[in-house]
């Protein structure tokens, strides 16, 4: 698995979302019931923003906010980075290390099409890691 695109046939391409005026109560139940980490708020067709535990832990808790009455948009993160289908894995890792976040949302022809998660990432790349050693190993050993 060398691309977004394989890795989402491979985990599948369910996109968990809500919209922007969604409570944060609400969010989170649904994050639980899912187990998921993220939601991406939609806006009508358009990515509008992620909600993440991250954004509750430090935009909510933190501030002795109530999670009843804020809304998602109140707190989402808006500045999305996001991935197209054909990028690969290890670019997907780097990003991710270098803008120290945990969930990637796929765009293809202006569509969220996917979510890919840092665990994602790294069972693909560990994945290929494994199929690579096995190869050399036959190559080695005259397996094959």
């Amino acid at each position: 698995m060398n691309n977004v695109r394989q890795l989402l046939q491979t985990k599948g391409k369910d996109v968990w979302s809500i919209t922007p005026g969604t409570s944060v109560l609400d969010a989170l139940k649904l994050m639980a019931d899912k187990n998921i980490g993220a939601l991406m708020v939609i806006d009508g067709e358009r990515l509008a923003g992620i909600f993440s535990e991250r954004d509750y832990a430090r935009k909510v808790t933190l501030k002795g906010k109530s999670s009843r009455e804020l809304t998602v948009a109140e707190i989402m993160t808006t500045d999305v980075i996001s991935v197209r289908p054909e990028q690969t894995i290890v670019d997907c890792m780097e990003l991710m290390t270098e803008k120290r976040i945990r969930h990637l949302p796929v765009i293809d022809a202006g569509r969220t099409v996917g979510v890919i998660s840092i665990g994602d990432v790294v069972k693909s790349i560990i994945s290929v890691q494994k199929d690579t050693i096995t190869h050399l190993e036959e190559y080695i050993t005259g397996r094959r």
